[in-house]
């Protein structure tokens, strides 16, 4: 599990939740299911009506990549790629034919039997770049459904608080009444500005950086398949995608080597 987003979303609640207390209010004033209905129908069926139903389960789906720590490495991507080059160079590019069973990365895969089938390398990278594109794209349509949902979040619930202050002027022979009905129509405005700032945006933040990672990934998987193809030296590949590496990632693997 990525640590950072779970303690972020327990720090986060936490402090809420202890300042509330801290200035004596209990969680029975926060917890209004009328308000949560508001606003969290209300949110979900703007975004519904903004994107198409796919594009939102699928964003929903990969809020397991927020929580969950990426498992792919890049500096064993490098070595893989490596040795595919260390290979080509003894035995030629179609000696890699047998490792193709052996890839899981589907990205990974289509150049290199695209290699050993005798692709010129640069009809290669146009028929890669157009795949790249239309998978980025995609995918950067997963988080703007967590970015629109905190933009609409806060506005339903101000209008959740209105309704609430509506049906609260409709007893203001009873001041009592009036008392409590307005606290509880604030409870709509809580939800909406909390859900959008606690969860939503950051959702969109996180999985944005993820997309970032993995696009970056796939890049150098097809700079190393071209480089490949192209006959260059194993170490002058090697230097060449560690360029890809951040700055922490690149120091381990020079102590490594």
């Amino acid at each position: 599990m990525d640590k950072a987003s779970i303690g972020g979303v327990f720090l986060a609640v936490a402090g809420i939740i202890a300042g509330l207390l801290i200035e004596g209010g209990n969680l029975g004033q926060i917890l209004q299911p009328t308000a949560a209905l508001i606003v969290f129908g209300g949110t979900l069926g703007a975004v519904l009506l903004q994107f198409p139903l796919t594009t939102v389960v699928a964003a929903f789906r990969s809020l397991a990549h927020v929580f969950a720590a990426p498992r792919k490495q890049n500096d064993q991507l490098i070595r893989l790629l490596v040795s595919f080059a260390n290979k080509a160079r003894r035995n030629g590019v179609v000696s890699l034919d047998a490792d193709l069973q052996t890839i899981q990365d589907p990205f990974l895969k289509q150049p290199l039997m695209l290699a050993v089938d005798g692709t010129e390398p640069s009809e290669l990278r146009k028929i890669m770049r157009v795949s790249l594109d239309s998978t980025m794209e995609r995918e950067e349509r997963l988080p703007m459904v967590f970015e629109s949902a905190g933009g609409f979040s806060p506005t339903i619930g101000i209008l959740g608080a209105v309704l609430g202050l509506i049906q609260v002027m409709q007893h203001l022979d009873n001041m009592q009444e009036v008392g409590r009905g307005i606290a509880v129509a604030f409870v709509a405005t809580i939800y909406g500005v909390g859900i959008a700032n606690l969860f939503f945006l950051p959702f969109a933040g996180k999985m944005r950086i993820r997309i970032h990672d993995e696009h970056q990934r796939r890049e150098m998987m097809l700079e190393g398949v071209i480089s490949i193809l192209e006959g260059m030296n194993p170490r002058m590949l090697e230097v060449k995608l560690a360029g890809f590496l951040d700055d922490s990632n690149r120091e381990k693997k020079e102590r490594a080597a």
